[in-house]
């Protein structure tokens, strides 16, 4: 929000290698007052001294809580600066990623975007230069003590847009992002089953689930990118960490038809084919299924970090969630993870110090307190601000739990800037509903990741 998405998401290819990534362990570093003039440089800091001025902003910060959490942060700026006005123009994530790219052309465009940091996305913009690098910004806003490397790496791309993970910083993320299995604990334990320890008790649990009549998985996948967020942890369980890096972040040196990522599309075919997820799941809609799941319908949902205010909303004490579980009990786990969308400055802005100052603004301590409140999960300070109880509780130690010890696994749909929307998602369908063969589907994904990275 693949993200984000949604808040989904979604996201961005290139030589960052994930691995331990440490995200909730980064030193908080700098918090600047907001109130406090400061000019570095050519670049000023003190919002009051900019004159009237109106930011146009496009984001998809749409879904319940992050509506919430962004509505409350520009009330918020408003209110600090009110020489600074903010016209927002709200977008669903599907909706932004079809219209960005053209409003970047546009002689006029708008000040701060949310820009996927994927290739076809924010590393084309910075290719076409249509999106202003923050270096001096980090510099004066002291960005690089705020937020680790970890994180900055998402967000950065050479000049030219042809490497990720290195160069210049062209956005800023808010809250952090994890995919993992929420589940009904009343079910559950009507099943006799406690939280899985291994890949192999959790399969067991789909299994009872669906003998004892339940629906084991929900999932709505009519937009193509949900199904990403299940089998990016079903690879996670079968492929080393390092290898899906590779594939997920577009880097030469692997590759997609080994026998572990044939077995993590078998296992997926398996699943859809043996009547484990909800009716309809192709066609779906993906809020009405986290709808229905937090209304009591299935077992377990396999979705992103974003969709856990809803269930914590309407299920209470009776939802959970959990890191897809490794392979051997004990070993570090390994899910799909990593950034919200990063706010960016488009290059066409004619206001570049105010568009940075409100994503330092939106950024900084409080607003990680903000989001907490509102039930997001920050990106920073995750430990400090976890609630005490609920699935919130869940879900920030287990982002805190996989970020120190072990794999945010790259989106998948990151690889290449075809690999997303014209192999992996209508692949995925077609692997789901048997129209495709496991190795026919590897080896369409193993094409384009090869084509490209040959390149």
């Amino acid at each position: 929000m693949t993200f984000t998405k949604p808040g989904i998401m979604r996201r961005a290819v290139g030589v960052l290698a994930l691995g331990t990534l440490g995200l909730a362990g980064c030193a908080p570093g700098s918090d600047q007052d907001q109130g406090e003039p400061a000019v570095t440089g050519d670049v000023n800091t003190d919002g009051a001294s900019m004159g009237d001025v109106e930011l146009i902003l496009w984001d998809q910060e749409v879904r319940g809580s992050q509506a919430s959490q962004f509505t409350t942060l520009i009330d918020e700026f408003e209110d600090t600066y009110p020489n600074i006005k903010i016209n927002r123009v709200e977008q669903s994530f599907e909706d932004l990623s079809t219209t960005l790219a053209l409003a970047l052309t546009d002689p006029n465009p708008p000040d701060i975007v949310q820009a996927n940091n994927a290739r076809n996305d924010m590393g084309a913009f910075v290719g076409a230069g249509q999106l202003l690098s923050l270096e001096p910004y980090a510099t004066a806003y002291d960005w690089t003590e705020r937020f680790g490397e970890t994180v900055l790496k998402n967000s950065r791309y050479s000049s030219d847009g042809k490497l990720f993970g290195e160069g210049n910083l062209y956005g800023l993320p808010q809250a952090g992002e994890i995919v993992g299995v929420f589940y009904n604990k009343e079910k559950l334990a009507d099943l006799g089953l406690s939280v899985p320890a291994t890949w192999d008790d959790f399969t067991a649990a789909l299994e009872a689930a669906k003998t004892a009549g339940e629906t084991p998985l929900m999932l709505g996948d009519v937009e193509g990118w949900p199904a990403v967020h299940v089998f990016g942890p079903i690879q996670g369980a079968h492929v080393p960490p390092d290898e899906v890096t590779a594939l997920g972040m577009g880097n030469p040196g692997a590759d997609w038809t080994t026998p572990q990522n044939v077995a993590a599309a078998q296992q997926l075919a398996d699943w859809a084919t043996g009547g484990y997820f909800n009716q309809d799941f192709l066609g779906g809609d993906y809020d009405a299924v986290v709808e229905e799941f937090a209304n009591g319908t299935g077992v377990f949902l396999m979705a992103g970090s974003w969709v856990g205010a809803v269930i914590d909303e309407q299920m209470g004490s009776n939802a959970g969630f959990f890191t897809p579980p490794p392979a051997q009990a004990g070993s570090p786990k390994a899910t799909t993870g990593g950034t919200s969308l990063p706010f960016s400055v488009t290059s066409g802005s004619k206001n570049p110090d105010a568009a940075a100052l409100f994503i330092d603004f939106i950024t900084n301590l409080h607003a990680m307190e903000v989001l907490a409140e509102t039930g997001n999960l920050p990106i920073l300070h995750t430990a400090e601000l976890a609630p005490a109880q609920g699935v919130w509780a869940d879900v920030f130690a287990a982002f805190q739990d996989v970020s120190d010890t072990g794999y945010l696994l790259p989106y998948l749909d990151w690889a290449t800037p075809t690999f997303g929307d014209e192999v992996l998602k209508p692949g995925l369908q077609d692997l789901m509903s048997a129209r495709t063969t496991p190795e026919e589907f590897c080896a369409a994904l193993q094409e384009d990741y090869a084509a490209f990275t040959a390149g």
